[in-house]
């Protein structure tokens, strides 16, 4: 800190003081005070003349399918390269900027977006230049266009190659996996993970090494690996964590690892330093993480109590968190849909039925993305519906297809998961046979 001081106090020129003024903006980031990095980072590009804030994103988005719109691919990876050292340095902080807004402030990610890709398209292409049209790609994807998200994720990471630059590569990479998930079968995307963090290494970036650690390990989960084996990759992450002092990240993976911890079998509780619980306390990201963990593991427990109080908590956050699309969203999704019909088949409140058909109509529209990854899970949502309607003979006929498509697709956690819930329906009915058959099926599969 001394030393940044001294080198800005020295500098003649505002332009002097950029490089180092960058350093001490991701010092800041490394140090999880977010707040402070994003603020410096904010003026600094306003003193250059470049504003990121808006108040109309749709009207932002649709200028910038306009201006793509006279660009083709070619075009873009074979842009020339930016070279003034001024709209360089400000292209990392816009950069920077976007790492630590989608972590605390997701709806101000997709004006920095656009200002990346449109400084890219006027001044020439930096390695910041493929984080904008993957940021890009994910945003549209978020906002249901999924096949065009997956266009320009696939041109950042042809963007990546020709910049010649790999300072980027994780996060790009991370970005671009994440909407991938959503097209492409899930077990294969894991290994991508496994490239981002490389790259992230290899370029110094512990952030982005641990981001895709932590990503790798959720779609580990949702893909149904071995839960011994993501709760050592969980060790290892949280281990990197505490060596590098990520304290937010950390706080995310003992999250997971203590959800692992009682599937498994241990109950290991996290042991959070004071900083741990103040981030558990204040940030909306991880707070919210929080509740969907214990929801999540109460319902597999089936604790109503336990299940109801944290999926409400998990359900007050949701608005205040996200900015591009995470498979999580899905995850999430799939997982809240069937607490929702579970609940409201106890609690009889409409509104709960209401949140579980939000979830399985978006499982619905991602199934037409991704078959593969997708359709079991709409299935057992619509199967959960027609339990909630009394329409037995439709459950019947979606317990069987979920059950089905999970097999076909690889998802063993989510056959066993079907057949358990399947089996609570049909004790519903008072079909001994049907019930015991499912519940000894579920057994089998989920060993």
């Amino acid at each position: 800190k001394f030393l940044i001081a001294e080198v800005v106090a020295k500098a003649h020129f505002f332009e002097d003081k950029l490089d180092v003024l960058y350093f001490e903006t991701c010092a800041l980031a490394y140090s999880s005070r977010l707040a402070e990095s994003i603020e410096k980072g904010l003026d600094i590009l306003s003193k250059l003349g470049i504003e990121v804030q808006g108040t109309n994103v749709e009207a932002r988005v649709q200028e910038m399918k306009d201006l793509l719109s006279s660009h083709t691919d070619d075009e873009i990876l074979n842009s020339k390269p930016m070279t003034d050292p001024t709209m360089i340095i400000a292209m990392k902080f816009l950069g920077k900027l976007k790492t630590g807004m989608t972590q605390i402030m997701p709806k101000s990610v997709s004006y920095v977006t656009f200002k990346i890709i449109q400084l890219s398209l006027t001044h020439g292409m930096s390695p910041v230049s493929p984080l904008g049209f993957a940021y890009y790609g994910s945003y549209l994807a978020k906002q249901g266009e999924i096949n065009e998200g997956y266009h320009y994720v696939k041109l950042a990471l042809s963007l990546l190659d020709k910049v010649g630059s790999r300072e980027n590569a994780g996060e790009v990479i991370f970005v671009c996996t994440q909407v991938k998930s959503y097209v492409e079968p899930l077990q294969a995307t894991l290994e991508y993970h496994h490239e981002g963090y490389a790259a992230a290494m290899a370029s110094g970036d512990s952030s982005q090494a641990i981001i895709n650690m932590l990503a790798l390990n959720a779609s580990s989960f949702f893909a149904g690996a071995n839960l011994q084996r993501i709760q050592e990759q969980c060790d290892s992450t949280i281990q990197l964590c505490e060596e590098r002092h990520q304290l937010i990240f950390m706080v995310h993976a003992q999250q997971v690892q203590r959800s692992l911890s009682k599937l498994i079998g241990t109950g290991k509780e996290p042991k959070h330093s004071s900083e741990g619980q103040d981030i558990l306390a204040s940030n909306s990201s991880v707070l919210r993480s929080y509740h969907y963990q214990t929801a999540y593991v109460s319902f597999i427990f089936r604790s109503y109590d336990d299940t109801i109080e944290n999926i409400e908590k998990y359900f007050a956050l949701q608005e205040n968190t996200w900015g591009i699309l995470f498979l999580a969203q899905a995850v999430h999704a799939f997982h809240t849909g069937l607490i929702s019909f579970w609940v409201a088949r106890k609690s009889k409140e409409q509104r709960w039925y209401q949140r579980g058909n939000q979830s399985k109509l978006a499982l619905r529209r991602w199934a037409e993305s991704s078959q593969w990854t997708f359709e079991n899970k709409w299935y057992l949502l619509e199967a959960e519906e027609s339990f909630c309607n009394n329409d037995v003979e439709a459950a019947k006929a979606y317990y069987e297809k979920a059950i089905a498509s999970a097999k076909l697709h690889k998802f063993v956690h989510e056959e066993a998961l079907a057949h358990e819930l399947a089996a609570y329906f049909y004790l519903e009915l008072g079909a001994r046979e049907q019930t015991l058959e499912h519940f000894m099926l579920a057994h089998e599969k989920y060993l």
